[in-house]
C-alpha cells in the first residue's frame, strides 16, 4: 500500500487525525479542497488557546505543524473515487483525485464534513457568519445581551435552539418562516421567558455590511434586531460512507463505534461527517484523534497476529 491510511477532509477532524497517526510513525496521505463549512465564519471560537482564531490561520498553523512530520503527505485535491480492493479487513482501497493522482491507502478516514441548506430568506447569505451564526456555543458571548432573532423552520430545533440562545440574551424572538411547527404549549412555554413568537414568513433581512438591523415579515411588520442564530438543513458533503457500505443513521450520518470505526472494516469517520454535536471546532478536532487512536490500534492488532 502506499499509505497506512488515507484521510479525506482537511477541516478539524482531519487535521488533528493526520497529526495523531503522523506521531504514530504512520504513513498519511491528507487530501484537503480547501472548501470548509465555516469558511464565512471570520472567528473560531470555544478551543482552549485558539479561542478567537481565523479558520484560515487555524489552518496554516495546523498545516505547518504537520510539516514538521516526514509521515504525514497534504495534498491539495478532491478526492474523486474510492474503491474498496477487496473484502475483509485488510482489504485496502484505492483513490483518485480531481488533479489525477492515484493512491492507495490500507485505511480511510472520512472527515468531509457536512453540506449546509440555509432557509430560503432573501439576502440571508449576506448577514451569514458576520451577524448571523448556526452555533450559539461559537459565538453567543459577542451577541450577548443584544436583541436577537432565532431562525428556524424545524419545530424541535427551534424550540430547544431558542431556549439555548436566551442563555445569553433575554432580548429573544423566535421566527419559524411561514411554518407553523410549534404547539401551543412549546409556544407558552417560550412566552413566560419573554421569547416573541413570530411564525408569519420572512421576505427580507434589513442591514448593511453584513450586520443585520430588522427582520421584515410579509405581514409587513418589521422588528429590530441585530444578530441571531439560524437552523440550517444537514446533508452529508460526501457520498463516500454510502458508496463504501457504510450504515447510515435515520440523520444520514455515518454509524460509527466510540472510536469512530464505521460498519465498514477500514474505514473511519470523525467530525461533522460522523454527526459529532455539537459543531464546534474542538469536538471535531478530539473526534479525529480518537480515530487515528482506532486505526492505528486497529493496525497494530493485524501486525501481531
Amino acid at each position: 500500500m502506499d499509505v497506512d491510511c488515507a484521510i479525506i477532509g482537511g477541516g478539524p477532524a482531519g487535521l488533528n487525525a493526520a497529526l495523531v497517526l503522523g506521531r504514530a510513525r504512520r504513513s498519511v496521505l491528507l487530501f484537503d479542497d480547501n472548501q470548509p463549512r465555516n469558511a464565512v465564519t471570520h472567528e473560531s471560537h470555544g478551543f482552549l488557546t485558539r479561542d478567537g482564531i481565523a479558520p484560515s490561520e487555524f489552518r496554516r498553523l495546523a498545516h505547518e505543524e504537520l510539516g514538521k512530520y516526514s509521515s504525514v503527505a497534504l495534498r491539495r485535491a478532491r478526492v474523486t473515487d474510492v474503491r474498496r480492493l477487496q473484502d475483509g479487513e485488510e482489504s485496502g482501497f484505492d483513490l483518485d483525485a480531481d488533479d489525477g493522482a492515484m493512491a492507495q491507502a490500507r485505511t480511510i478516514i472520512l472527515a468531509t464534513g457536512l453540506r449546509e441548506s440555509l432557509p430560503a430568506i432573501p439576502s440571508i447569505r449576506d448577514y451569514y457568519g458576520k451577524s448571523l451564526f448556526s452555533c450559539p456555543y461559537c459565538d453567543g458571548w459577542e451577541l450577548r445581551d443584544k436583541p436577537l432573532v432565532v431562525i428556524a423552520e424545524d419545530g424541535q430545533r427551534a424550540f430547544h435552539l431558542a431556549k439555548i440562545v436566551w442563555n445569553w440574551s433575554h432580548d429573544l424572538l423566535l421566527c419559524t418562516n411561514g411554518h407553523a411547527v410549534l404547539s401551543a404549549e412549546q409556544k407558552a412555554v417560550l412566552r413566560r421567558s419573554g421569547i416573541q413568537v413570530v411564525e408569519d414568513a420572512i421576505t427580507a433581512l434589513d442591514g448593511r455590511d453584513g450586520m443585520l438591523e430588522r427582520v421584515v415579515f410579509a405581514s409587513h411588520e418589521e422588528i429590530a434586531r441585530e444578530g441571531g442564530f439560524v437552523v440550517s438543513a444537514l446533508s452529508q458533503a460526501s457520498g463516500f460512507g454510502a458508496q463504501l457500505g457504510c450504515e447510515l443513521n435515520a440523520q444520514g450520518n455515518m454509524v460509527i463505534d466510540e472510536l469512530g470505526r464505521t460498519t465498514v472494516p477500514g474505514v473511519y469517520a470523525a467530525g461533522d461527517a460522523a454527526g459529532m454535536a455539537p459543531a464546534q471546532l474542538v469536538i471535531a478536532a478530539a473526534a479525529g484523534s480518537r480515530a487515528a487512536a482506532a486505526v492505528n490500534t486497529d493496525l497494530t492488532e493485524i501486525a501481531f497476529r
